[in-house]
């Protein structure tokens, strides 16, 4: 069928193109009379052309960022007007004829070139102008493009594309479910799905040897830079197989996909990996960036006598960072501050003299001994610094030190942004105490299987069960989360048991899988890599809705559709729903 409005793309033409008729379609990105002389800048998703008339009236109804479409001569630009910011700047349409297809207000929102500036609210209610951004058009056209490259991916390695429900039953899976009322069985609700966890389990009972899906994944939880409400993955499960081949299948994947589509130095594979325990002790995260080069020492066994009483049975750590005892007092009292804005009573730290001696608010609790061993320990030299972290709950020094790592990195302008550093973290522990609650629950995923199997569930401390959990890690996000699942009716049982949940409750929350695993479940293992997460780094753009079409703000509204909205009375009705009001008693 014939196209009616264009026969070429703004940033299309070029200077082979000269004395041509052209047709084209696009918006109005800027409107310039010089004096009886019209020129317009039209743009569409592949640039912008200067197009240029002598007659006033056909230009008189233009407003910017209409819809028009026209015909014309292309034309060279005179030498002096050459416009080297464009890839069409030395050529122009001399236009004949102009139609508006769509007429734009004249008061603007805001300006498309400039939409970056705006606020995010305003950005979220005119969507669909801010998507018009070269900025945006870019984001767009890459998520595409990495879509597209990840699935010739996986078809290539042998996997085999299913689609999982978006409505299926609600399971205590680690986040807030969204859950969507039943109208045909009266109070029952159906769950949209925090990740195709059981689906694709599942698939692996059915003999789908290698399964993958771009996944939708919905958590009802406030979001962060690095999570929205609805986001993506490349979620994948095989079966009969071992950590170590979904470690390959994973590092295949990133590596390529940011090769491909970056500039930046990529870790080469295989990926450098790095145990819980350790990533916890040296970075203080269990996602750490690492292209910070900073390391945390643990310093408990230094001052284990020590009469300094914030270090008294307490867990320290320290951060030794070179050259920088010459740093002013102001700097450092701004690490100070820092500290204290995590919830940090304060940081304490040494500077080393050119004698090996030490000052520093803390200097005159040290003994001697205590000093001999930290310059042993750290390693310390003329002029560094050491940092001290120190509390009686090991997790929260862990993360108060980690804190203080990235800050320090970040004021010292440690971190390469010309680097895309992955590593894998594993040997997750399988419990962790929850100190809410009171209670251990299940550290990562519950479907994970524990290291040792059965024996190790029966015959170890529970703190010390490490299951075959692992994240792939880059830049400081987790990317992708993945493990060796529990296939077997007995462990599973066992291990939920561990955390208070009888073998009623199993069969009632995870029946299917529970059901499934009779029937000769082989042993699977699988990932999901965040595409979002993916496309955030690739754009270096500082948070997911940057990357995501049609994103709620932080907050979870969304200002453009107005939700979440309020339904009528008889909607309610319908799925035999009754709100509650709040009401306000006076004590």
């Amino acid at each position: 069928m014939e196209n009616i409005y264009r026969d070429n793309y703004c940033g299309l033409i070029n200077p082979q193109m000269i004395g041509k008729s052209v047709r084209l379609a696009g918006f109005v990105e800027n409107i310039r009379d010089h004096g009886g002389v019209i020129f317009v800048d039209v743009r569409d998703n592949t640039g912008i052309i200067q197009v240029v008339s002598n007659d006033e009236d056909m230009f008189k109804d233009l407003t910017r960022e209409s819809s028009i479409t026209l015909s014309g001569v292309v034309r060279a630009r005179a030498e002096e007007d050459y416009n080297d910011k464009i890839s069409t700047g030395t050529i122009e349409v001399l236009v004949d004829k102009v139609e508006i297809l769509g007429r734009a207000l004249n008061d603007l929102p805001f300006d498309i070139k400039t939409s970056h500036n705006t606020s995010e609210e305003v950005r979220n209610k005119y969507r669909y102008l801010y998507l018009r951004s070269s900025k945006m058009q870019k984001n767009l056209k890459l998520r595409s493009d990495v879509l597209h490259f990840l699935r010739n991916k996986m078809y290539d390695l042998g996997f085999t594309e299913v689609q999982t429900p978006i409505l299926t039953a609600s399971s205590p899976e680690g986040a807030r479910d969204f859950l969507v009322p039943s109208r045909k069985f009266r109070g029952k609700f159906y769950a949209l799905p925090q990740a195709p966890q059981i689906f694709k389990q599942l698939l692996m009972v059915s003999g789908v040897d290698k399964y993958f899906q771009v996944a939708p994944c919905f958590r009802d939880e406030d979001s962060r830079i690095d999570r929205t409400l609805e986001f993506y993955q490349l979620d994948f499960e095989m079966s009969f197989v071992t950590e170590e081949d979904v470690y390959k299948v994973g590092e295949e994947i990133f590596y390529d996909v940011f090769t491909k589509f970056s500039n930046k130095k990529v870790s080469q594979k295989p990926f450098r990996r790095i145990n819980y325990e350790d990533a916890m002790l040296k970075y203080g995260s269990d996602k750490p960036d690492l292209r910070n080069p900073l390391e945390i020492i643990d310093l408990t066994k230094e001052f284990s006598n020590t009469t300094f009483k914030p270090f008294q049975n307490s867990i320290v750590r320290g951060i030794k960072v070179d050259d920088l005892a010459s740093k002013s007092n102001s700097w450092f009292n701004e690490v100070v501050d820092y500290a204290k804005s995590i919830g940090m009573p304060g940081i304490g730290y040494i500077t080393v003299n050119e004698d090996m001696t030490f000052k520093g608010p803390i200097d005159k609790f040290l003994s001697d001994e205590e000093r001999k061993n930290l310059i042993d320990v750290a390693d310390l030299k003329v002029n560094s610094v050491l940092f001290f972290i120190a509390d009686k709950n090991k997790n929260l020094v862990s993360k108060q030190a980690g804190l203080i790592r990235t800050e320090l990195g970040r004021k010292l302008d440690l971190i390469d942004n010309n680097k895309l550093e992955l590593c894998i973290i594993n040997n997750f522990p399988m419990f962790e105490y929850n100190e809410e609650t009171k209670k251990y629950d299940f550290g990562h995923n519950p479907f994970s299987m524990p290291q040792g199997g059965l024996d190790a569930l029966n015959n170890s401390n529970i703190e010390d069960i490490k299951a075959y959990q692992f994240d792939f890690v880059c830049n400081g996000f987790e990317m992708a989360s993945g493990a060796v699942r529990n296939h077997d009716v007995e462990i599973l049982e066992k291990a939920f048991s561990m955390v208070g949940y009888d073998k009623s409750v199993v069969e009632e929350k995870f029946g299917s899988l529970y059901n499934a695993f009779k029937f000769g479940a082989p042993p699977h293992a699988g990932m999901g890599p965040g595409i979002d997460r993916i496309i955030m780094l690739l754009c270096d753009e500082p948070n997911l809705r940057e990357v995501q079409a049609f994103p709620p703000l932080a907050s979870g509204q969304d200002l453009m559709m107005g939700s979440p909205s309020e339904v009528s009375e008889e909607q309610l009705r319908e799925v035999h729903i009754k709100i509650r009001q709040s009401i306000n008693v006076e004590k």
